[in-house]
């Protein structure tokens, strides 16, 4: 009888065994051989398409015409009243800057750039007093202006 148990015991502890090993190979399986048949890793990049033009679609060189030199240098004029504007900043979606702007009660205007950008500037202001006032509340805003200028014509 107790050699029948210790033989029980043995065929349990043997099954274990190969069950354990049976597991280990199946899961060897499943992590290595994917590893071993796809040698060459998927990248997560898009392709990159680069164009080299030739000779004849590159556009035809145009020397630039010499400047003309001036005849006499003037001292530029004071900026007439209603000319002097801040630059606010340059934006792909201007929205929320213009909102804090008509918030605030500050006259501004718009220019499309290259691209998809917006430059917004506030202005223009009758003084040079007026524009560095507004300039103080577009810092309170939390804007980061640029210098007061006189208007470019």
């Amino acid at each position: 009888m107790a050699e029948e148990q210790q033989d029980v015991e043995t065929l349990k502890r043997r099954g274990r065994r190969r069950l354990v090993g049976a597991v280990a190979l199946v899961l060897l399986a499943v992590i290595v051989l994917p590893m071993v048949f796809d040698p060459e890793p998927k990248s997560t990049l898009a392709p990159v398409s680069v164009r080299i033009p030739g000779e004849n679609d590159a556009p035809a060189f145009a020397p630039k015409p010499a400047p003309k030199p001036a005849a006499k240098a003037e001292p530029a004029p004071q900026a007439a009243a209603g000319e002097y504007t801040i630059q606010v900043g340059a934006f792909a979606h201007p929205e929320a800057v213009i909102a804090k702007l008509s918030g605030a009660k500050l006259p501004y205007y718009t220019e499309p750039l290259q691209g998809n950008l917006t430059r917004v500037r506030a202005g223009p202001f009758t003084s040079r007093e007026a524009a560095a006032e507004a300039l103080g509340k577009l810092k309170e805003l939390g804007l980061k202006p640029g210098a007061v200028t006189a208007k470019a014509e």
